[in-house]
């Protein structure tokens, strides 16, 4: 399942959508379950009431208040028909002379009665409701009062005990049917309410969303995004609220860019206005070094022209970070040959004995020479600085994902990297001691170097080795003959 997926169904909408499906399902699960318990027990009463005034008034009218000796068969007869009807079965069962409690035969009546019922209905008239084989009844039994009997023999005029068995199959149906009705009613009530819920919803989230994206698009550098303010409430506030800080920060970013690109179009200015005449400096100061002698002015003579290339050095750095800023600077690519490039870097600068070079003969990369002249320049020069020999320089092919390139690193056996400079050695005008400003650098190698080789699409990366020192590691995507990458 995609992360879009898992939003969807964790978001803010279905979470307020489904409150509100819980909070409906709620209310109709208890208005169903409480009318169902009102008619259940208004229906069951009902027939209940019925068939106990049906074996009262049977009683009351087939059992006079004299009764004549042995009439009980005739009573017997007319309480049975009186009381039997259509799913109603009724059973008269004789009193017995020594007092003792008389129970239906098996089968007379549509369930069974006990004798524990049957004792309680002698005291008057008592019901039960039993189920079945699925099915409900309504057990009740009854003894006649308030009649007389012959002085002689009682026995012969004591009346007969009734049992009456009802089926309730029919308030059964009724309760199936009122309780399918509720589970329509509450489906139709919670379909009703999940809709009402996402429109609901949707009407809330509606202006979050136009807040989210108009954020996304503010962070993505568009500052002129702005959100329509729609009515008065809360939401509309935050969208003013909103409007007013894009229009603040669209104000103070603009305000920082111009001052930047004042400060870079000064820079890259002061730059070039210097190095035309620091060149003749450079030029008469060297002249003057060389023809100087040993001590006193001599040695002023020869710091002057030190310092002098030095400034030079840094003129020349000024103006290619200045052209990185301007996003003038381009590259000129050619085919290059791995191991003559570095050994001509290394000639170039008088360093091809003070390091150890390793990497096959036959490797070319499609780079720029100038450029990748610079960043091999800076790396070791910066180990020759800051760092202790031995210092190698190793390179080689190899694949990063589907593309294949360079790797080439330079490594020392110095200190390694300061842990306060280990995450912004490539910034600039970082130094490794900020107390020295002589015969340091400018700052900025580190940071050229990574420039050029973001500008090949490559990666710079420094870390420290677990045997002491650090090293740099470069990679640059190209292709070309030979060892092809």
């Amino acid at each position: 399942m995609t992360g879009l997926a898992i939003r969807r169904f964790t978001g803010l909408r279905m979470r307020l959508a489904a409150a509100f499906t819980a909070v409906a399902l709620l209310a109709a699960v208890l208005a169903s379950g409480i009318s169902y318990l009102l008619l259940r027990r208004a229906v069951l009463h009902r027939a209940q009431d019925a068939v106990l005034n049906d074996v009262r008034g049977a009683l009351a009218q087939q059992i006079p208040a004299e009764l004549p000796p042995d009439a009980q068969p005739q009573v017997q007869a007319a309480l049975e028909e009186a009381l039997s009807a259509p799913g109603r079965r009724a059973v008269a069962v004789p009193m017995r002379r020594d007092g003792g409690v008389s129970v239906p035969p098996r089968g007379a009546l549509d369930v069974p009665v006990s004798r524990e019922f049957a004792r309680s209905a002698m005291r008057g008239v008592v019901y039960q409701r039993i189920v079945r084989d699925g099915a409900p009844y309504l057990l009740v039994g009854a003894r006649a009062t308030g009649y007389r009997t012959s002085r002689d023999e009682p026995w012969r005029t004591t009346p007969p005990m009734v049992f009456v068995s009802a089926s309730l199959s029919r308030e059964a149906a009724d309760l199936r049917l009122f309780t399918r009705a509720l589970v329509i009613a509450g489906v139709a009530a919670l379909a009703a309410a999940v809709a009402l819920a996402l429109l609901a919803t949707r009407g809330v989230l509606g202006p979050v969303r136009r807040l989210g994206a108009a954020a996304r698009a503010l962070g993505e550098g568009e500052l002129q995004t702005r959100v329509d303010v729609r009515g008065r409430d809360e939401l509309a506030d935050l969208a003013r609220t909103f409007n007013g800080t894009a229009q603040a920060l669209e104000r103070t970013v603009t305000e920082l860019r111009a001052m930047e690109t004042a400060s870079r179009r000064f820079v890259a200015d002061v730059s070039h206005e210097l190095r035309t005449p620091l060149t003749s400096m450079i030029a008469a100061t060297g002249v003057l070094a060389e023809g100087a002698g040993p001590g006193g002015d001599g040695d002023v003579i020869r710091l002057v022209a030190a310092e002098t290339r030095r400034l030079g050095r840094l003129i020349e750095h000024l103006i290619d970070i200045s052209r990185f800023d301007a996003g003038a600077a381009t590259l000129v690519l050619d085919d290059v040959n791995v191991a003559e490039a570095v050994a001509a870097t290394l000639e170039a600068r008088g360093w091809r004995d003070r390091l150890e070079v390793a990497g096959p003969a036959d490797l070319c990369v499609r780079l720029d020479p100038r450029r990748f002249d610079v960043i091999v320049a800076n790396l070791v020069g910066n180990a020759f600085t800051h760092g202790r020999p031995p210092v190698s320089l190793r390179f080689g092919a190899q694949e990063r994902g589907a593309a294949r390139g360079l790797r080439l690193v330079v490594a020392d056996r110095g200190p390694g990297l300061p842990g306060d400079l280990a995450d912004v050695v490539f910034d600039r005008f970082v130094k490794a001691e900020a107390a020295r400003s002589r015969s340091e650098g400018s700052g900025l190698g580190l940071s050229i170097a990574k420039e050029n080789a973001v500008l090949h699409g490559g990666t710079l990366e420094a870390a420290d080795r677990p045997e002491g020192g650090a090293a740099f590691t470069l990679w640059l995507p190209g292709g070309a003959e030979g060892e092809r990458v």
